[in-house]
């Protein structure tokens, strides 16, 4: 049996440190499959779906602040490279739904990098590319799991869209590193570049953040599915392996303390962290603060971000999302 890696960045992060380790509430039992194992891989990030109040803001602080390409833009929508390993796709029209009751708000926000300013973004979808593609056997397969594809193919690309156990978007494709992303990304989105390009080069998906009403169920259905590995169960969260992509925190949501009633809400995910390459930490802030950019440090409770194994900051976008930028590449992805 593989070895469960849980990186301890990840364990700080979680509810169930301390005297709360092992107690009723944080039960680290994980869940059983839900159906059969696919025996899929996932061999690509194709492309994340986001909705954002302005959207040309966004794409063009992400292709100056990242170095992401813009391979098209509509007027509605644009669809970035992040390098040559995944995809973005930003779109308009997001309208912010009313705001909770005070009490509501989760005590705990700020400290896993909740925003510094109004959100007016939300990541609706998230498409995977698997191995062993064939559509018909592809639908088949989901409709034997209780799954209710729906097609979405555009000339070579296949695809079907479907709903976690969260109700959140999963989007299954034939892509690989080899049919997509092919060619150069020369597009230009309609708003100005907001400040001078960074030299970053973004290599790994470090870990998307994802809160679901149910982590244990989410995490078996993703590792029956579509092949993840999954970390060592804290009791408030798992940490998955998403092949030889990057990992994902799969998280209680909430916010609150362990056992304490909490308004329900829907699956998100609160913040992305991506691995650039030569992350020097000083030299990484004062790019982000000549930019008038906040800086918030994070080495998941491990000291100082100059010998912390694990270093990266927080900074936020046009539209209010918390971008993670981190030292982690896939030669580290075990910090």
């Amino acid at each position: 049996m593989a070895a469960l890696v849980q990186p301890a960045s990840a364990f700080a992060q979680g509810q169930c440190g301390g005297a709360l380790k092992g107690t009723p509430q944080c039960d680290a039992t994980p869940a059983k499959a839900p159906f059969a194992a696919t025996g899929w891989q996932t061999v690509l990030l194709d492309h994340f779906s986001c909705q954002v109040a302005d959207y040309s803001k966004e794409a063009a602080y992400y292709a100056t602040l990242m170095n992401w390409s813009i391979r098209s833009d509509d007027g509605k929508q644009a669809m970035l490279d992040i390098g040559d390993w995944g995809g973005l796709q930003i779109s308009g029209g997001y309208r912010a739904p009313p705001a909770p009751p005070a009490a509501a708000q989760p005590a705990a926000a700020a400290g896993r990098g909740g925003p510094r300013a109004p959100r007016n973004a939300v990541f609706t979808s998230v498409c995977w590319g698997i191995d062993q593609w064939d559509a018909k056997k592809v639908e088949a397969g989901l409709k034997q799991r209780g799954l209710s594809p729906v097609a979405d193919n555009h000339g070579d690309f296949q695809s079907f869209h479907v709903k976690d156990p969260a109700g959140f978007g999963l989007q299954i494709s034939n892509g690989n590193r080899k049919n997509r992303r092919q060619g150069p990304a020369t597009a230009k989105t309609v708003a100005p570049a907001p400040f001078a390009p960074t030299a970053w080069k973004t290599v790994w998906l470090d870990h998307i953040s994802y809160e679901v009403p149910n982590y244990k169920e989410t995490v078996a259905f993703y590792v029956a599915l579509l092949g993840w590995k999954a970390g060592e169960d804290e009791g408030s969260q798992s940490q998955c392996e998403i092949g030889d992509i990057g990992n994902i925190i799969i998280r209680r949501g909430g916010g609150g303390p362990p056992g304490v009633p909490v308004t329900p809400r829907p699956a998100s995910i609160g913040h992305i962290s991506f691995g650039i390459a030569s992350f020097d930490p000083d030299q990484v802030k004062a790019e982000l603060d000549k930019r008038g950019l906040n800086a918030r440090e994070d080495t998941g409770g491990r000291g100082d971000i100059h010998t912390a194994p694990y270093k990266s900051y927080h900074t936020t976008t046009p539209n209010g999302y918390d971008l993670q930028i981190s030292a982690t590449t896939r030669a580290k992805r075990s910090a």
